[in-house]
C-alpha cells in the first residue's frame, strides 16, 4: 500500500495565517505544512485540503483515480472547493466498513473527541490507521485478554495526543515495528532538530509534505535511549521534559522522591501541580528506595529527582554532622550511591531521571552546603555515565549532552 502525505499541518496549516510566534516563523520552505491530508494508492483521499490537486500534481500523483473522499473531523472555516472528478467528501459512522473497488477495506473507528478515525486495509493486508487532529481512539483496550494486531503504519497527532499513543501502544496495536508518523503538526513545538527530537522520543517520526511511503516496508524505527538523565537549575522546564518523553508510553510509574512535609502549604501545592498534569494511566508511588525498582521488571520509571533521593540518603547518614560525616558517614554515603549508580546500569526497565544542576552557581556558604553540592555532582556524574541519552534542560530548551 502506497501512502502519499499531501499535507502534514494542522488544519490552519504550518505556519499559520497571521501568527507571530517564533515556531510559525522558522516554519518556512521546506519546514512549511499544508493542512494533513492522505491519498492511498491513488484511489481514496483521506481528508480534502485547499490545494489537494496541486499538492498532488507536486508529489507526482494525480486525483484523477480517486473513488473515495473521507473526513476525519470538521472542517472551519470557508467550504473546501471540490476538485473536478472527486465524489462528494462525506465521513462515516463510527464502526461502518466500506469496501472499496479497489479492495481496500475501510473502518471507522470512534474518537474521544470530535472526529473519526480510519483503518485502512490493503488487498495484500498492510494496515494503516489515521487519527484526525486532537483525537484519541475511544474504548481502545485489548480483548479477550489478547493484545492487538499491530499496525503497519499509524499516522496520528503525536504532538497534540501522545496519550493516543501511548493507548495503542497499550492495547498492542503499535508494536516494536510500527511506523508512527507524526501528521496536524501545529507551532506547539518550532520545527526542525527539536520537532525531530521531541518526535523520536515517542518513537515517531515526522516527513515533509509529498512525501510517498511503502505501508508495510521496512522502515528503522527511531531508536528511544533506554536510560535517560535530565538535568536542569530550578524551575528550567526539567520536569516538564522528562515527562514529555514518557507521554506516548502507557503504564509509566511515576517515583516521586520527595514525599510530604506536614505544614507546608507551598510544597503541597507543588506536588498537587505535578500529579494534575501528569496522563491517568501513570502510577506514583513515593519512595526513595530505587534500587528494588530499578532491579524489578516492569513498565517505565520516571524518577523525580536524584537530588531528593540524595537529601534522603544524607540524612540516613548523618552526612550533615562532621563528626558523623568523618567516622563513617562518608563511606556509608559512597555505598548508598554506588548501589543506585550499578542499580542503573543493570536494569532492564525504560528509565527516565530527573536531577538538579547545582554546581554552576554561587559557593555555598556553610560545610554542609558544599558537602551537598559536591556529593550531587558526583552522584549525576556517575547516573549520567551509565544513561544512553542525557539532557541539559536551560530556560526550557533542551540541549543534547548525549
Amino acid at each position: 500500500m502506497e501512502l502519499t502525505l499531501l499535507g502534514t499541518g494542522a488544519p490552519a496549516g504550518l505556519p499559520r495565517p497571521h501568527c507571530p510566534c517564533a515556531a510559525c516563523a522558522t516554519a518556512r520552505g521546506e519546514r512549511a505544512r499544508a493542512a494533513t491530508a492522505l491519498l492511498v494508492d491513488g484511489v481514496l483521499l483521506l481528508d480534502l485540503t485547499p490545494g489537494a490537486a496541486l499538492a498532488a500534481a507536486r508529489a507526482g500523483h494525480s486525483l484523477a483515480g480517486v473513488r473515495q473522499v473521507l473526513l476525519s473531523h470538521p472542517h472551519d472555516g470557508p467550504a473546501v472547493e471540490l476538485p473536478a472528478g472527486l465524489p462528494t467528501a462525506g465521513r462515516v459512522a463510527d464502526g461502518r466498513v466500506l469496501t472499496l473497488l479497489s479492495g481496500h477495506r475501510v473502518r471507522a473507528v470512534p474518537m474521544d473527541a470530535p472526529g473519526t478515525g480510519y483503518e485502512v486495509t490493503s488487498s495484500g493486508g498492510q494496515r494503516l490507521l489515521y487519527l484526525p487532529p486532537g483525537g484519541a481512539p475511544a474504548g481502545l483496550s485489548p480483548e479477550n485478554g489478547r493484545a492487538a494486531v499491530p499496525y503497519d503504519m499509524v499516522a496520528a497527532d503525536v504532538v497534540g495526543r501522545p496519550d493516543a499513543v501511548a493507548r495503542l501502544r497499550a492495547a498492542g496495536a503499535i508494536g516494536p515495528d510500527t511506523d508512527v508518523v507524526a501528521v496536524h503538526l501545529d507551532h506547539d513545538v518550532p520545527p526542525g532538530a527539536e520537532l525531530d527530537r521531541r518526535l523520536a522520543a515517542a518513537g515517531a517520526r515526522a516527513v515533509p509534505d509529498g512525501t510517498t511511503l511503502t505501508v508495510g516496508a521496512y522502515h528503522p524505527v527511531p531508536e528511544v535511549p533506554r536510560r535517560t538523565l535530565v538535568t536542569g537549575g530550578a524551575r528550567s522546564g526539567k520536569s516538564w521534559e522528562a515527562e514529555r518523553r514518557l507521554a506516548a508510553f502507557p503504564g509509566v510509574l511515576y517515583v516521586a522522591t520527595g514525599g510530604g512535609r506536614e505544614g507546608d502549604p507551598e510544597w503541597d501545592a507543588r506536588v498537587r501541580a505535578h500529579r494534575e498534569r501528569r496522563p491517568a494511566s501513570w502510577r506514583t508511588e513515593e519512595t526513595c528506595d530505587l534500587v528494588p525498582l530499578l532491579a524489578a521488571e516492569g513498565p517505565p520509571l520516571l524518577i523525580d529527582c536524584l537530588s531528593l533521593w540524595l537529601t534522603d540518603a544524607m540524612d540516613r547518614v548523618n552526612a550533615w554532622d562532621d563528626a558523623a560525616w568523618a567516622a563513617g558517614g562518608e563511606k556509608a554515603l559512597r555505598e548508598r550511591t554506588g548501589a543506585l549508580v550499578a542499580a542503573v546500569r543493570a536494569t532492564r526497565r525504560t528509565v527516565v531521571a530527573v536531577t538538579n544542576e547545582v554546581g554552576a552557581g554561587v559557593v555555598p556558604g556553610t560545610v554542609s552546603g558544599r558537602r551537598f553540592r559536591d556529593e550531587l555532582g558526583r552522584l549525576n556524574a556517575g547516573v549520567a555515565g551509565e544513561c544512553e541519552g542525557v539532557l541539559l534542560v536551560v530556560a526550557g530548551q533542551a540541549v543534547t549532552l548525549r
